[in-house]
């Protein structure tokens, strides 16, 4: 003899009782807003980032340089030269 799986057991208690339901009804509505989310995030802000990430890591080395710039100001330094343009190489 076998024993009723947990969903038989539900279906034989009867109905669910009102809270079961929407508990239920918002779990439903959280799964269907996640894939939306998720697909929102796939197919307009991962193409996004990857087509603007490149000026977006130049403005941010442009501002660390101009805040290091500004650190050497202050303590009285030479800031040192400038690194070598891409491409080439240190003899």
């Amino acid at each position: 003899m076998s024993n009723p799986s947990s969903q038989d057991q539900k279906d034989q208690k009867g109905p669910k009782r009102p809270w079961e339901q929407r508990l239920h009804d918002a779990g439903s509505r959280v799964e269907e807003d996640l894939r939306n989310i998720i697909t929102y995030i796939n197919d307009e802000v991962v193409p996004d980032v990857r087509r603007n990430g490149s000026e977006a890591l130049r403005a941010a080395a442009a501002e660390l340089h101009r805040l290091a710039q500004k650190m050497d100001d202050r303590a009285g330094r030479t800031p040192p030269p400038p690194p070598p343009p891409e491409g080439t190489s240190k003899p």
